[in-house]
C-alpha cells in the first residue's frame, strides 16, 4: 500500500463520508477500515505486489454496499 494515490482514496473515502453527516473521528475510523478491506479484497485475486491505489477504488461499491461479488 506504499504506493501512489493510496492517501489520497484514503482521504476521498474520510471526505466522502463526512459529506455524508459523519462526525470526522468517525469518518476517519470507517474511512480507515473500509480502504484495509478494499486492500485486502484487491491482495486476495490480484496479489499484494504491484497493487494500485485505482484497484482499491474498484471494490469500495462492494465493501460500503456490503454485497459479495
Amino acid at each position: 500500500m506504499a504506493s501512489g494515490g493510496m492517501g489520497d482514496v484514503l482521504a476521498g473515502i474520510i471526505s466522502g463520508l463526512m459529506a455524508q453527516g459523519l462526525k470526522a473521528v468517525d469518518a476517519a475510523r470507517i474511512g480507515v477500515f473500509v480502504h484495509a478491506q478494499a486492500a485486502d479484497r484487491c491482495a486476495m485475486t490480484l496479489g499484494e505486489r504491484g497493487l494500485l491505489a485505482s484497484d482499491l477504488i474498484d471494490q469500495l461499491p462492494f465493501i460500503l454496499n456490503n454485497k459479495q461479488e
